[in-house]
């Protein structure tokens, strides 16, 4: 999906011990040490993370995250309890609570489940199981419905073919097959938009856009945006910007998060992150590129506080 480096790595320089007793100072007495919080865990890989919550436990018989919870609130203590999960575990847990509740946050669905990896999706069921004692593709499957219900269903098998073969053949016949379930009729047969969207690799999924857009002279975005709506056209446009490029997706969902009155915090964590071991400075490349201006200075303007003080520590 896109080229990709991290913007946090591995930290040489790391004791588990002299971080832990850092976050216990920064915890104890009177106020709250949050530069040395964000300082600390801003800057270690999330296996660090994982190390230094183990160490914590030991040394101190407590829960970090019990700790950091009393401690800290808001959008900033979002933000360290998302950085202290593990990346399946983050993504179970923005899941579940996209489902709660009375109606369905589809977009945190669509956001997750149509730009993850085969493995991710398998390692976001392990830990939706562990941690909430339920199936994640029964509860997805209870929360949704219609074609939108099969498409994320799809997507949840996590049977995508990911090698980088292109079958020419194949790319013209799935192209004839998406226009005839398409633009050819009344009606979208998505059966044909699930199987080829779920099932092919990036590599064969460019060859069939370029292939639908020389025989049929449109691109398959015109075409999805004129033959479905709501949010199975968001998901069909997800995966085929995500196969496009990654990156600039993922820019776009942030600068829609900052856009006009009112920023979507929880967009911005979710996206900071989970990006930051995968791509994140290929996205505010994109970014820069894309709207004209550094994703950092959008942040700036957009959030304040502790909250914009940890985001700008992820993106450095």
């Amino acid at each position: 999906m896109g080229n990709t480096h991290p913007s946090i790595q591995y930290n040489v320089h790391f004791s588990e011990e002299g971080d832990v007793k850092r976050i216990r100072k920064a915890c104890k007495g009177a106020g709250t040490d949050e530069v040395a919080i964000i300082k600390i865990l801003a800057s270690r890989s999330n296996e660090q993370r994982q190390k230094i919550k183990e160490k914590y436990k030991a040394l101190y018989s407590k829960d970090l995250e019990k700790v950091l919870k009393s401690d800290l609130s808001g959008c900033f203590e979002k933000a360290i309890l998302a950085m202290l999960d593990r990346p399946g575990e983050f993504d179970a847990r923005m899941l579940k609570e996209a489902m709660k509740g009375v109606g369905t946050h589809e977009d945190v669905l669509i956001e997750i489940l149509c730009t993850r990896a085969n493995s991710q999706i398998k390692a976001i069921k392990e830990a939706y199981k562990e941690m909430f004692q339920s199936d994640l593709t029964n509860d997805v499957q209870s929360d949704t419905s219609g074609t939108l219900r099969k498409l994320l269903i799809s997507l949840l098998e996590a049977d995508r073919d990911e090698g980088f073969e292109v079958n020419e053949n194949l790319a013209g016949q799935d192209a004839k097959e998406l226009y005839e379930a398409g633009e050819n009729r009344w009606g979208t047969d998505e059966l044909a938009f699930n199987t080829v969207l779920t099932k092919r690799n990036c590599v064969q999924l460019r060859a069939t856009f370029k292939a639908y857009a020389i025989l049929h002279g449109t691109d398959i975005e015109t075409v999805i945006k004129s033959e479905a709506s709501g949010d199975l056209k968001k998901a069909y446009l997800t995966i085929v910007q995500c196969t496009k490029d990654c990156q600039a997706y993922f820019a776009e969902v942030l600068h829609e998060a900052m856009k006009g009155a009112g920023t979507n915090e929880d967009t911005l964590i979710r996206i900071i992150v989970s990006r930051s071991e995968v791509d994140l400075p290929s996205i505010k490349e994109k970014y820069q590129e894309i709207y004209k201006k550094p994703l950092a200075d959008a942040i700036k303007s957009d959030t304040s506080g502790d909250f914009q003080k940890v985001l700008l520590a992820l993106l450095k």
